[in-house]
């Protein structure tokens, strides 16, 4: 939108800005600048400790949006499949280990689809062996920040030793920001991340991935200011 207002602005410029936009376009598209952006929002993956489970262990899982398949059915998609993946493998060791665990999946309906993305994603959890009175499913909010002010409700009144936050490895910085805001501390579990093929020929899954990173750094910027006008 900016290359395009400025190309409509700035007649002289046009042959300059539409050579940069291609580059840029480019660049993204071949991996050669996407691949830097997504190791700026996914730097600390590899870092994080494995989680340790307490004698009553919360794992918070939150969503990445539904789609519809070849047949109009209404499926997780491909991250959110992974979190689940991840989710009920947490959920299991947990439980294994002899601890009192509950997973909350905190995700609304954005996207305006048949339903939120908590409701959507419960039954692949209980089918992956989540006992149903162990899942809590918070199905309003619309935000990573409202994720984390929804949650931070639920645990309000609620004892807990252990504190586990899953989602991806591109969503977790701006994902603790926000948890943190509302004076939690999850141990941070991720569910694996995006990567960007680099070549000659333009990929949409760059492109894809490119637009993921830059979502991330976008959203980290904007807590910052919110937070200092005092809107967070």
């Amino acid at each position: 939108m900016v290359f395009l207002a400025v190309f409509v602005l700035w007649r002289g410029a046009r042959p300059a800005i539409a050579a940069l936009a291609l580059a840029l376009f480019w660049l993204l598209s071949a991996g050669w600048l996407t691949a830097p952006l997504l190791a700026w929002v996914q730097h600390d993956a590899s870092r994080y400790p494995p989680p340790r489970f307490g004698e009553r262990t919360v794992i918070v899982m939150l969503g990445v949006g539904t789609t519809y398949d070849a047949d109009g059915v209404l499926v997780p998609k491909r991250d959110a499949r992974l979190r689940i993946a991840t989710t009920a493998s947490l959920y299991a060791q947990c439980k294994r280990e002899g601890r009192h665990c509950r997973v909350i999946v905190s995700g609304g309906n954005p996207q305006r689809h048949a339903a939120a993305e908590a409701d959507n994603y419960a039954p692949y959890l209980l089918r992956a062996h989540v006992a149903p009175e162990d899942l809590v499913l918070e199905n309003t909010s619309l935000t990573t920040y409202e994720n984390a002010a929804n949650v931070a409700h639920i645990l309000h009144n609620e004892r807990y030793d252990s504190l586990v936050l899953v989602t991806s490895a591109y969503h977790m910085p701006r994902a603790l920001m926000d948890f943190r805001r509302f004076s939690l501390a999850p141990e941070p579990v991720t569910s694996g991340g995006r990567i960007a093929e680099r070549g000659v020929l333009p990929r949409w899954k760059n492109l894809v991935a490119a637009n993921i990173a830059l979502h991330e750094l976008i959203g980290m910027v904007q807590f910052h200011v919110y937070r200092a006008l005092g809107w967070f």
